[in-house]
């Protein structure tokens, strides 16, 4: 069965400014993905002529599908309509049934349709129209040497609503596509080069309609198998198979699948075994604490925590004794270790964890460079401490002691 192919190209010099995110191209292909459709590109034009039809004529080149976002505003510089008309050998004609969407949508508003606004009712005269049903800009579908165009507004939630109502099944209908799965699998604290030394002879030996991709996130890297074919049954049982296979390779620094992450992993554990936990963050400033609230449901394990970013927290809050700070300082065993474990006396939880070190980029002597950090773990029959020895950025420090504190109680967890 024939691939079927896509490009996504978005329109706008506000996107080429920064002036705003494009979250259309990554939302689109997933949703591409799901029907059996690869994007192969994305591409980012400004509101100039040219720009749009180079990019159109690369496009036509390489893809079946070309899904067009933004450019369809009624005023002067939205200029992808006149565009797609000469592309097309066209001219703009008067669509009634726009007009009428448009009408429709203002008077619910209250609102009078105004010269402007009747201008979105001009429209290529070889598309079909797409009725917008939440907005003013009428979506365009065309057919031309048998590749498919559609073009939209570049307004996310009008865009999507007119994808999933429209567009994706009128795909369906159209293409025949092969099934495409993919399988993430998690791995943590293990450089991405270890991890395919590890994995390489059974990475050579994959099916060829299996493909993997190393996907490496600050101190993490995800696997992602990915199969095509016509079998859906058959591709998931190879999907099945192989990923077995590759778990049992991994062993220790393999955490989780797709959705996973390394908070939630930890939380499944916590509430299979009926344990809570306590958080005492220095330099990680919170962020462990955030990583478990941003999910519903978080109270039923995470207790609390404490930011005990000055020494004088650390004692009044924590109860770390003055006489350790003074002999060891904030960044040493000694201090992360009454941390952790006062920390979970503190507020009754099943295990408490610590972090503190020095984040960066400045703060380091010869002694404690930046990045030196001191992780620690108590679960009330054991205190753990570790030291790491970490970059000299500040941000991927925080995550880098977060990956590991959260993988120290995960691998206690499952002893």
């Amino acid at each position: 069965m024939k691939q079927v192919l896509a490009e996504i190209i978005t329109i706008g010099d506000e996107i080429l400014y920064g002036q705003i995110t494009d979250t259309n191209s990554q939302w689109i292909s997933a949703e591409l993905d799901k029907i059996g459709v690869r994007t192969i590109r994305k591409t980012s034009v400004g509101d100039n002529q040219s720009a749009i039809v180079n990019a159109l004529q690369a496009a036509e080149a390489v893809a079946d599908i070309i899904l067009i976002t933004g450019g369809l505003g009624p005023t002067k510089d939205d200029i992808t309509k006149r565009t797609l008309a000469d592309y097309f050998g066209t001219e703009l004609v008067f669509d009634q049934s726009v007009l009428d969407n448009i009408t429709r949508l203002f008077s619910a508003r209250g609102r009078e349709v105004t010269p402007t606004n009747r201008q979105q009712a001009y429209v290529p005269a070889n598309c079909k129209v797409l009725q917008n049903l939440i907005g003013t800009a009428p979506g365009m579908w065309f057919e031309h040497h048998g590749k498919v165009f559609v073009s939209m507004a570049g307004v996310p939630y009008e865009m999507k609503k007119m994808m999933k109502e429209a567009v994706l099944p009128m795909l369906q209908e159209r293409f025949e596509t092969p099934h495409i799965i993919h399988r993430m699998i998690k791995t943590i604290n293990i450089p991405e080069s270890t991890l395919s030394d590890m994995i390489e002879e059974w990475e050579l030996a994959l099916p060829p309609h299996l493909k993997l991709a190393y996907l490496p996130r600050m101190g993490q890297v995800r696997l992602r198998i990915t199969g095509i074919g016509k079998d859906r049954d058959a591709l998931l049982a190879d999907i099945n198979r192989e990923t077995e296979k590759v778990v049992a390779i991994i062993g220790k620094h393999f955490y989780g699948y797709d959705d996973d992450e390394i908070e939630t992993t930890v939380a499944a554990l916590l509430l299979e075994q009926g344990k809570t936990i306590a958080t005492a963050e220095s330099c990680t400033g919170g962020y462990i604490a955030h990583q478990f609230t941003q999910h519903a449901g978080s109270s039923r394990y995470f207790v609390g925590g404490i930011v005990a970013y000055s020494n004088e927290v650390k004692v009044s809050q924590l109860g770390v004794l003055p006489e350790t700070l003074a002999a060891h300082g904030a960044v040493s065993e000694e201090t992360v270790r009454q941390m952790a474990e006062n920390v979970r006396v503190r507020y009754g939880a099943s295990i408490g964890i610590a972090t503190t070190g020095i984040a960066g980029p400045n703060g380091g002597t010869p002694e404690k460079p930046v990045g030196t950090v001191w992780i620690g773990y108590a679960d009330g029959t054991q205190v753990i401490a570790k030291k790491l020895a970490l970059s000299q950025e500040r941000s991927l420090n925080i995550s880098l002691t977060s990956n590991a504190v959260l993988d120290l109680v995960r691998k206690q967890l499952s002893l």
